[in-house]
C-alpha cells in the first residue's frame, strides 16, 4: 500500500472505488456466513399451515439474495402442507424476504430512491452513491410494492381512528390545528382515462385528480402578529380516490394529529364544493377559511366582466376590491358590482355567478377578523405540498401513470414527506 501511495501518478478516485468494492465484497462474504443456519435444522415447534395442518419438511432450498453488500446465497428449509400443498420458508419469514430476492435494507434504499425521482435516475443514483446495481424496473417494482405496503399500514392505522369517539373533556393541548387540502391533475395512461371528461379540445381527460391533505399546527405569532407554523409539524396524505373516501383519510389523519386536543381547528382551502362538503361533514365545529388567493380570482373576473376593454378602470377596481376583500368587506364588493352591472348591462350571467360565489362564501372571507385572531389566511402549505409531494415526482415530462402505480407512489411520498418512514420500518420489523 505504501508503494501505491508513493506512485508518481496517484489516482485517489480509482483507489477509493476499488477499495469500496473490496470492502463490500468482504462484507457480503461475512454476511453469507452469518446467514448459514438460519431457517434450517430441527425446530422447537411444528410449522402449521393456514388451514391448520402440520406442514412437512421437503429439505433445503438455496436462495440468492441481493443485499446492500452484494449478492449472497443461503440455504433454508422448505415446508409443504400435505393437504392443500401450500409451501412456506420460515427462514424467509425470519429475514423478511418472503417473495423477494432483495434484503430489507436494499428494498429500503430502492424505495426511498424511487420515491424521489424517476426510476431510471434512481437506478443511476444507487449505482453511483452505493455501488448497488439494479435495473430501473427493479426500482419501480420495489418502490410500488413498498408504497402498497405502506398504504395497507396506513389503512390499518385509520380503521380505529375513524371509530374513535371525541373525549368528553378535551385537553386543548394544541392551540391551532390546520386541516388543508386540495387537488391537482396527475397524467395517466390512456386506459385509466376511458370515459372520463377533461379539458382537452376533444373533451377527453389527460389527467386524474390526486387529492392532497396537509395537517399542521400553530402555537405562536411573530412580533408583527403574523402566524408561525410549528417547525416539522406538517404531515401529508394523498391518493387518487373519490372525495368521500378522501374525507375518511384526511379526518383520520387529523384525529391522529390531535384533532380532539386542539383548542381551535381551521379548515383552509379553496371554495370547491368537495372541499366545503368535507369541512361541513367531517369537521362541523371548525372555522372554515377560503384561501385568500383563491378568493381574489372571482373578484378579478368581476372586474374583467364589468369593465371589459377599459383596462385602467378594471385595474383600479381590482385593487380597491382586493383591499375590501383583505378587510373582510365582501358585501361592499357585491353592492358595487351589482350597481355597476345594472348601469353597464355587461355579461350578466358571468357577473351574477361571481357575485353568487362571494355571497355563498362571505363568512369564510372575513380576513381582517381571521388575521386579528393570528391565523393563516392562505393555503401556501398545501400549494407547496401539491408541488413538492405530487408535482416534482408525478408530473415530470412524458410521465403517464397507472392508477395502481400512482397511488403506490403517493402513499410512499406521503409517508416519507411526513417524516414517518422510520415509524413504518419499525412497525414492519416488530
Amino acid at each position: 500500500m505504501e508503494a501505491v501511495a508513493r506512485a508518481r501518478h496517484a489516482d485517489l478516485e480509482s483507489w477509493e472505488t476499488a477499495l469500496r468494492a473490496a470492502v463490500l465484497h468482504a462484507g457480503a462474504v461475512a454476511l453469507e456466513e452469518i446467514l448459514q443456519g438460519i431457517g434450517m435444522g430441527r425446530r422447537d415447534k411444528p410449522v402449521l399451515c393456514a388451514c391448520g395442518i402440520q406442514m412437512e419438511s421437503l429439505g433445503l432450498k438455496t436462495k440468492r439474495l441481493v443485499t446492500i453488500l452484494g449478492t449472497v446465497t443461503y440455504s433454508r428449509s422448505l415446508f409443504q402442507c400435505p393437504v392443500c400443498k401450500a409451501t412456506c420458508y420460515p427462514g424467509d419469514e425470519e429475514l423478511d424476504v418472503m417473495g423477494t430476492g432483495r434484503s430489507p435494507a436494499l428494498r429500503r434504499l430502492m424505495a426511498r430512491a424511487g420515491s424521489k425521482t424517476t426510476f431510471k435516475e434512481s437506478r443511476d443514483d444507487l449505482q453511483i452513491y452505493a455501488g448497488i446495481t439494479v435495473s430501473a424496473k427493479d426500482v419501480e417494482r420495489v418502490a410500488e410494492r413498498t408504497g402498497e405496503e405502506m398504504e395497507r399500514w396506513l389503512q390499518r392505522e385509520r380503521a380505529p381512528l375513524l371509530k374513535q369517539e371525541p373525549p368528553i373533556h378535551r385537553q386543548s393541548e394544541i392551540p391551532v390545528l390546520y386541516v388543508s387540502y386540495d387537488g391537482t391533475g396527475i397524467p395517466m395512461m390512456r386506459e385509466e382515462l376511458v370515459g372520463r371528461r377533461g379539458k382537452q379540445t376533444d373533451g377527453t381527460a389527460r389527467t386524474r385528480e390526486a387529492k392532497l391533505g396537509c395537517i399542521f399546527t400553530q402555537t405562536t405569532i411573530d412580533e408583527k402578529g403574523f402566524p408561525i407554523r410549528d417547525p416539522d409539524s406538517t404531515t401529508f396524505v394523498a391518493a387518487i380516490e373519490p372525495s368521500d373516501q378522501f374525507a375518511n383519510r384526511i379526518y383520520a389523519e387529523a384525529v391522529r394529529r390531535g384533532l380532539y386536543n386542539a383548542k381551535r381547528v381551521v379548515i383552509l382551502g379553496d371554495a370547491a364544493e368537495w372541499i366545503r362538503t368535507i369541512a361541513e361533514e367531517q369537521f362541523p365545529g371548525a372555522l372554515h377559511i377560503v384561501d385568500l388567493y383563491h378568493a381574489r380570482e372571482p373578484v378579478s373576473n368581476l372586474c374583467k366582466v364589468l369593465f371589459g376593454p377599459d383596462l385602467k378602470q378594471a385595474v383600479r377596481h381590482r385593487i380597491r376590491w382586493w383591499t375590501y376583500l383583505d378587510e373582510g368587506k365582501v358585501e361592499r364588493i357585491m353592492q358595487q358590482a351589482k350597481a355597476r352591472l345594472a348601469v353597464e348591462g355587461s355579461d350578466v350571467e358571468t357577473a351574477q355567478r361571481e357575485i353568487a360565489f362571494l355571497e355563498k362564501n362571505k363568512e369564510r372571507m372575513r380576513y381582517k377578523s381571521f388575521r386579528a385572531m393570528g391565523l393563516f389566511v392562505g393555503s401556501g402549505v398545501t400549494e407547496a405540498g401539491c408541488k413538492t409531494v405530487l408535482g416534482q415526482r408525478m408530473k415530470q415530462s412524458g410521465m403517464e401513470w397507472s392508477l395502481r402505480g400512482a397511488n403506490a407512489i403517493l402513499a410512499l411520498r406521503s409517508v416519507f414527506k411526513s417524516g414517518r418512514a422510520e415509524e413504518y420500518w419499525e412497525a414492519r420489523s416488530s
